[in-house]
């Protein structure tokens, strides 16, 4: 059998064009009509398809889910009903188009997206949701009409791929919309909004805007909420911005709710089940340790936000590590103002910022090459304070399994 590690690690994964894959599955005469969900966003996507899934899934429907990236195997990236495509299941699709793969030069987002989109087809899903890896137009996932587009947010990033204003980002992201098919927004900027919803009337779709939560109140559980006719909803996550992923995942079932009834158990049900990783996730009491995966200044935000407004009493000391092309300055910037110290560190991972990619800063945050060992001297420092880790999703994850095998 093929290696799966080999064939995805192998590939080019920062080429960002379609010309190949639309050859490839041209070639394969491919095509994918399963009802689906396609969610593009700069944040926020993966929360909120993991919602959406999760209330179908409670409704009895046999859900195809494709995000990412993953945290820990790329299985986690394909799931139907819970479930993560195995790796003989991946070998099985890769096998079969294995020339043409090999052909067309895929990068290994492309290759999962088409063993993501195959198997699904395989399973026999009734519904799927579908997450953009970046962008929209040219996003690999962007080949399928939609029963519903969702447009999470958006704010500068991949800026030499996707556009370098708010309005040219906007517009790649709104590559998912089709004609005729219902569009769903986040809390954009004005900017994004504008360029949307000119989309939308181009492609005679209408658009709905999601709506603040009434009241969410953190609890032992995560937070306790309500939206619109929904009341006292509960989510596993002790972030306040899962509360506005949670709302867009129930203005996209109840636009669907014609096509795909559902009832409000199923909501409740669905919502309370999901547990998201590395999102405000508490992984230790003893200090208070939260791992989040802010990776961008827009997720920063939200994390200092869900910070400053949750039942989190104490000083705050983070432990950082970003990626080389990430707007560090903003992300210090806005984190350095809800917390009492910054430590950096690095992580093995090859996008990772090392000590001298940190040279503007040195003077004035620590540097610890060994992240583990950072932690622990923050632990032995702090032993009453809240050490946050964050930075990066890949080394949320990364610190999340250190940690966790250490104990």
């Amino acid at each position: 059998m093929i290696s799966i590690k080999h064939i995805i690690d192998t590939r080019d994964g920062t080429d960002y064009q379609r010309d190949n894959f639309d050859d490839f599955l041209k070639k394969i005469k491919f095509s994918f009509n399963l009802p689906a969900i396609h969610i593009a966003g700069t944040n926020g996507k993966g929360s909120t398809a993991n919602y959406i899934a999760a209330i179908y899934r409670s409704a009895g429907y046999k859900v195809g889910l494709f995000t990412s990236p993953e945290l820990y195997e790329i299985n986690e990236m394909i799931k139907v009903s819970g479930q993560y495509i195995t790796d003989q299941q991946i070998e099985r699709i890769i096998s079969d188009k294995k020339k043409e793969i090999n052909k067309y030069d895929l990068s290994s987002f492309e290759i999962l997206t088409y063993v993501g989109l195959q198997h699904f087809i395989n399973e026999k899903c009734d519904i799927c949701v579908i997450e953009c890896g970046m962008g929209g137009e040219t996003d690999a996932t962007n080949i399928f009409t939609p029963v519903l587009s969702i447009i999470t947010s958006v704010s500068l990033e991949h800026t030499s791929f996707l556009g370098k204003s708010i309005s040219e980002i906007a517009l790649n992201k709104a590559g998912i919309i089709k004609d005729d098919v219902p569009v769903l927004i986040g809390q954009l900027p004005e900017d994004a909004v504008s360029v949307i919803s000119d989309e939308s009337k181009y492609h005679n779709s209408k658009i709905y805007s999601v709506s603040e939560a009434h009241q969410p109140k953190q609890n032992n559980e995560g937070y306790i909420f309500s939206y619109g006719t929904h009341y006292d909803l509960q989510i596993k996550s002790n972030a306040l911005y899962s509360v506005s992923d949670a709302c867009l995942a129930l203005d996209a079932v109840d636009i669907l709710k014609s096509q795909f009834p559902i009832s409000e158990e199923n909501i409740h049900e669905g919502l309370a089940s999901v547990y998201m990783e590395c999102r405000m996730d508490i992984l230790k009491s003893d200090p208070l340790t939260i791992i989040d995966g802010a990776h961008n200044p827009e997720a920063f935000e939200k994390l200092a936000n869900s910070l400053q407004k949750g039942n989190f009493y104490k000083n705050i000391h983070v432990l950082l590590a970003s990626f080389k092309d990430k707007n560090i300055i903003q992300m210090l910037s806005i984190i350095g103002a809800v917390s009492d110290s910054i430590t950096l560190t690095t992580f093995d991972h090859p996008r990772a910022r090392k000590e001298e990619d940190y040279f503007l800063f040195v003077s004035d945050y620590e540097f610890i090459e060994d992240a583990v060992e950072a932690y622990k001297k923050l632990k032995e420092q702090f032993p009453e304070d809240i050490i946050l880790v964050t930075g990066s999703l890949a080394f949320a994850a990364y610190m999340k399994k250190r940690l966790t095998n250490a104990q």
